[in-house]
C-alpha cells in the first residue's frame, strides 16, 4: 500500500498527538502538601494554624450532633413500611387498613402504582371502597392517624348511600412511605 506524502504527515501528526494526549492524561499530579506556600509570612501562617485548630476543636461537637440526628432519623424511619418487595409493602398496607377498619367491610380494593416520594423514599398506594356511617368514617380516619406508621389519605370521595341507615359510600386512596429501593426503576424509552 502506497501512502502519499500528505497521508504520511497526517499519520505522524496523529501519532505525536496521541503520545502527547496519553502523557498528559496519565501524568501523575503533584502531591499536595500541608506546608504553607513560600511567600507566606509568619503571622499569616500562625493565623492559618489558629483557624485550623478552631476547626479541629469543633469536630467533637459536630460528631455529637451527627450522632443525635442519625438516632432521630432511625427512630422516625421505624414508621416506614419495610418489606422485601413493593407488592409486599402494598399487602402490608392493606393488612394495616383492614386491621384498623374492623367494623367496616371493605368492598373494593385496588393496588395503585409504586412511585417516588422525594429523593429517599417511595410511596405505596391502595384504594379501598366501602359503605359505612359517618361516625365509623370519623373513627377510621382517627385510627389511621393514630397509627405509628406513615399512612395518609391521598384522596377521599364520599357519596350518599342508603338514606334510611344514613350510610355513606366512601372511596379512599391511602398511601404509606416505603424505602426507595422498593420503587421500580424506569426503563429507557421504548415505543412498544
Amino acid at each position: 500500500m502506497n501512502l502519499s506524502p500528505r497521508d504520511r504527515r497526517a499519520l505522524i501528526l496523529l501519532a505525536v498527538a496521541a503520545v502527547a494526549s496519553f502523557t498528559y492524561y496519565f501524568w501523575p499530579e503533584p502531591s499536595s502538601t500541608a506546608v504553607a506556600p513560600v511567600g507566606v509570612s509568619v503571622q499569616q501562617a500562625e493565623k492559618r494554624l489558629e483557624r485550623l485548630r478552631q476547626l479541629v476543636a469543633t469536630l467533637p461537637g459536630k460528631t455529637k450532633v451527627l450522632e443525635s440526628v442519625s438516632a432521630q432519623l432511625a427512630e422516625r424511619e421505624k414508621a416506614i413500611l419495610t418489606a422485601d418487595t413493593a407488592a409486599q409493602a402494598q399487602a402490608q398496607l392493606l393488612q394495616l387498613v383492614r386491621k384498623v377498619s374492623t367494623p367496616i367491610e371493605l368492598n373494593q380494593v385496588a393496588m395503585g402504582p409504586i412511585q417516588n416520594h422525594g429523593d429517599y423514599y417511595g410511596e405505596a398506594l391502595i384504594t379501598v371502597g366501602f359503605e359505612c356511617s359517618i361516625d365509623q368514617l370519623v373513627n377510621l380516619l382517627a385510627d389511621l392517624s393514630a397509627r405509628p406508621e406513615f399512612i395518609s389519605t391521598r384522596d377521599i370521595q364520599i357519596r350518599a348511600g342508603e338514606a334510611k341507615q344514613k350510610a355513606l359510600l366512601v372511596r379512599m386512596t391511602l398511601s404509606a412511605l416505603i424505602p426507595r429501593k422498593l420503587v421500580p426503576q424506569k426503563k429507557g424509552f421504548s415505543l412498544f
